[in-house]
Protein backbone atom coordinates (compact mmCIF):
# COMPACT_ATOMS: atom_id res chain seq x y z
CA UNK A 1 0.00 0.00 0.00
CA UNK A 2 1.20 3.49 -0.81
CA UNK A 3 1.00 6.83 0.90
CA UNK A 4 -0.37 10.00 -0.66
CA UNK A 5 2.03 12.93 -1.02
CA UNK A 6 0.60 14.57 2.11
CA UNK A 7 0.88 11.32 4.08
CA UNK A 8 4.42 10.79 2.84
CA UNK A 9 5.40 14.29 3.96
CA UNK A 10 4.03 13.57 7.43
CA UNK A 11 5.72 10.17 7.48
CA UNK A 12 9.06 11.84 6.70
CA UNK A 13 8.62 14.00 9.79
CA UNK A 14 7.72 10.99 11.92
CA UNK A 15 10.66 8.92 10.62
CA UNK A 16 12.96 11.79 11.53
CA UNK A 17 11.53 12.22 15.03
CA UNK A 18 10.96 8.46 15.64
CA UNK A 19 8.23 9.20 18.23
CA UNK A 20 6.19 12.39 18.39
CA UNK A 21 3.12 14.04 19.82
CA UNK A 22 0.73 16.00 17.59
CA UNK A 23 2.37 19.36 18.42
CA UNK A 24 5.82 17.94 17.52
CA UNK A 25 4.53 16.70 14.17
CA UNK A 26 2.93 20.05 13.35
CA UNK A 27 6.15 21.86 14.32
CA UNK A 28 8.02 19.60 11.87
CA UNK A 29 6.21 21.20 8.93
CA UNK A 30 7.45 24.32 7.18
CA UNK A 31 5.29 27.46 7.32
CA UNK A 32 2.39 27.68 6.70
CA UNK A 33 1.74 24.69 8.92
CA UNK A 34 -1.36 22.54 8.44
CA UNK A 35 -4.27 22.59 10.87
CA UNK A 36 -4.34 20.06 13.69
CA UNK A 37 -7.46 18.49 12.17
CA UNK A 38 -5.65 17.97 8.86
CA UNK A 39 -2.74 16.20 10.56
CA UNK A 40 -5.17 14.14 12.66
CA UNK A 41 -6.98 13.02 9.50
CA UNK A 42 -3.69 12.06 7.84
CA UNK A 43 -2.60 10.12 10.93
CA UNK A 44 -5.90 8.23 11.00
CA UNK A 45 -5.55 7.25 7.33
CA UNK A 46 -1.93 6.22 7.90
CA UNK A 47 -2.99 4.20 10.91
CA UNK A 48 -5.66 2.43 8.82
CA UNK A 49 -2.94 1.63 6.26
CA UNK A 50 -0.75 0.21 9.07
CA UNK A 51 2.02 2.77 8.64
CA UNK A 52 1.57 4.49 12.00
CA UNK A 53 0.36 3.65 15.47
CA UNK A 54 0.28 5.46 18.78
CA UNK A 55 0.64 4.96 22.49
CA UNK A 56 -1.95 6.66 24.68
CA UNK A 57 -0.26 8.70 27.43
CA UNK A 58 -2.95 10.33 29.53
CA UNK A 59 -4.94 12.48 27.14
CA UNK A 60 -2.14 12.64 24.58
CA UNK A 61 -1.07 10.25 21.87
CA UNK A 62 2.56 9.52 21.09
CA UNK A 63 2.78 8.48 17.45
CA UNK A 64 5.43 6.19 16.00
CA UNK A 65 6.07 4.59 12.59
CA UNK A 66 5.29 0.92 12.01
CA UNK A 67 7.15 0.88 8.68
CA UNK A 68 10.86 1.62 8.39
CA UNK A 69 11.90 4.31 5.94
CA UNK A 70 14.31 1.93 4.22
CA UNK A 71 11.57 -0.69 3.71
CA UNK A 72 9.15 1.90 2.28
CA UNK A 73 11.80 3.29 -0.05
CA UNK A 74 12.79 -0.21 -1.16
CA UNK A 75 9.17 -1.06 -2.06
CA UNK A 76 8.91 2.24 -3.91
CA UNK A 77 12.05 1.63 -5.97
CA UNK A 78 11.09 -1.96 -6.75
CA UNK A 79 7.65 -0.78 -7.90
CA UNK A 80 9.31 1.86 -10.06
CA UNK A 81 11.59 -0.73 -11.66
CA UNK A 82 8.67 -3.09 -12.27
CA UNK A 83 6.25 -0.48 -13.64
CA UNK A 84 8.56 1.81 -15.63
CA UNK A 85 11.56 -0.32 -16.55
CA UNK A 86 9.96 -3.65 -17.53
CA UNK A 87 11.10 -5.21 -14.25
CA UNK A 88 14.72 -4.71 -15.36
CA UNK A 89 17.16 -3.33 -12.82
CA UNK A 90 19.76 -2.84 -15.56
CA UNK A 91 17.34 -0.64 -17.57
CA UNK A 92 16.77 1.38 -14.40
CA UNK A 93 20.52 1.67 -13.77
CA UNK A 94 21.11 2.73 -17.37
CA UNK A 95 18.42 5.40 -17.14
CA UNK A 96 19.65 6.55 -13.71
CA UNK A 97 23.27 6.94 -14.78
CA UNK A 98 22.41 8.63 -18.10
CA UNK A 99 19.54 10.89 -16.99
CA UNK A 100 21.17 12.25 -13.87
CA UNK A 101 24.11 14.60 -13.78
CA UNK A 102 26.48 12.37 -11.82
CA UNK A 103 30.14 13.30 -11.62
CA UNK A 104 32.88 10.83 -12.47
CA UNK A 105 33.56 10.47 -8.74
CA UNK A 106 29.90 9.67 -8.00
CA UNK A 107 29.84 7.06 -10.77
CA UNK A 108 33.01 5.49 -9.37
CA UNK A 109 31.38 5.41 -5.93
CA UNK A 110 28.38 3.63 -7.45
CA UNK A 111 30.70 1.13 -9.12
CA UNK A 112 32.34 0.45 -5.75
CA UNK A 113 28.97 -0.14 -4.12
CA UNK A 114 27.97 -2.54 -6.88
CA UNK A 115 31.32 -4.36 -6.66
CA UNK A 116 30.82 -4.79 -2.90
CA UNK A 117 27.36 -6.30 -3.46
CA UNK A 118 28.75 -8.67 -6.10
CA UNK A 119 31.40 -9.91 -3.64
CA UNK A 120 28.70 -10.59 -1.03
CA UNK A 121 26.73 -12.81 -3.43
Amino acid sequence: MQLSNAEEQLMQILWKKKRAFMKDLIEGYPEPRPATTTVATLLKRMQDKKFVDYKQLGRSREYFPLVKKKDYFSRHVNGLIKNFFNDSASQFASFFTEATDLSKEELEDLRSLIDEQIKKK
